[in-house]
């Protein structure tokens, strides 16, 4: 009988993992905090606005990769939004539409938010808010990695010192999201724009990009780093008093609303040395793009690159005690 898994983080490398698991006919449940799955394949809804205000596109460098964005784009949940060697792609009806299908027949439990997880025995158990606990075999981290180790502090449970200090090491910058609908159309490219100087890293234009018809302008700001640093816990309207001003050559018409997304967690200040880390004494794995580098190609290909690891152990448990503290 294969091990149960139970995976917290409905993002890029949790629903990916998920569904490699799952396809090779492994029992896997997903939890997530939050509504909706994706992580930062986002998309939000602000009005008659509509907005990707995460992740603005992905590219596929790699063959796999490729391979998976060429099943995607024949599925009719992507399309190419800038050309190239290496095109940037975007979902039809928002970022957020492409992991929507990836859960799709999967057991994913969202508005579930883990609390602690523990070993009892040889078996992971995830306490969570207001929800019976949940036992399973095997126990995967897709969140960022400080609130990994967060959830297994609570529990009790003590990582190998090395492995410990590797992770604590990974920490993430924060971006401050700007959604500004606008009453005229903006003159922001239809690619979209990442200026070279200033305050503002990117602009993109939702209504030209295509998922936001029911307004006249619907352009999504990002911050750079540093900005979004010193002024993450301003007020929207600091935020916009100060970003504003600085976007206005691409701006047009007056501005009907402006409404600020926090992500603490947007980007890995640094990449941990291998894709995933699999611990075969714990039965535990870690991923993510602190493990496979930033966006979503990174956060994906650590979260298949877990799967096939753990496929391997499955089909040949021996296979566990060569694994080391990696994978791939």
């Amino acid at each position: 009988m294969n091990p149960t898994t139970l995976v917290i983080g409905a993002g890029i490398a949790g629903l990916l993992l998920a569904r490699q698991l799952h396809a090779s006919g492994q029992p896997v449940t997903v939890l997530e905090k939050s509504r909706g799955v994706g992580g930062r394949m986002a998309t939000k809804r602000v009005g008659a606005a509509v907005f990707d205000h995460g992740a603005q596109f992905f590219t596929a460098r790699t063959p796999d990769f490729a391979a998976l964005a060429a099943t995607w784009a024949a599925q009719g949940l992507i399309r190419d939004w800038t050309s190239g060697p290496h095109p940037r792609y975007i979902g039809l009806d928002g970022m957020t539409a492409v992991p929507k299908r990836w859960a799709e027949g999967l057991d994913v439990r969202c508005e579930h938010q883990a609390t602690a997880v523990r070993r009892n025995g040889d078996r992971w158990e995830v306490e969570i808010e207001n929800q019976p606990t949940l036992v399973g075999d095997r126990l995967v981290l897709a969140a960022p990695v400080a609130q990994s180790l967060a959830l297994l502090k609570a529990g009790g449970v003590t990582l190998p010192v090395d492995v410990e200090s590797d992770l604590t090491g990974l920490g993430y910058h924060p971006c401050l999201a700007l959604l500004v609908v606008l009453n005229e159309p903006s003159a922001v490219p239809a690619e979209g724009l990442a200026p070279p100087d200033g305050s503002i890293r990117w602009l993109a234009d939702n209504t030209k990009k295509g998922i936001s018809p029911g307004v006249a302008a619907a352009v999504t700001l990002h911050a750079r780093q540093e900005f979004s640093a010193a002024h993450y816990a301003n007020s929207a309207s600091e935020v916009a008093a100060l970003l504003l001003p600085e976007a206005r050559p691409w701006l047009r018409g007056q501005v009907v609303s402006a409404t600020l997304h926090r992500w603490r967690y947007s980007e890995p200040k640094a990449t941990h040395r291998t894709p995933c880390v699999w611990l075969p004494e714990l039965t535990l794995g870690f991923t993510g793009d602190a493990f496979g580098g930033p966006k979503v190609e990174g956060a994906g290909s650590s979260g298949l690159a877990l799967a096939r690891l753990m496929d391997r152990i499955t089909a040949n448990p021996n296979a566990a005690d060569a694994a080391t503290r990696s994978g791939g």
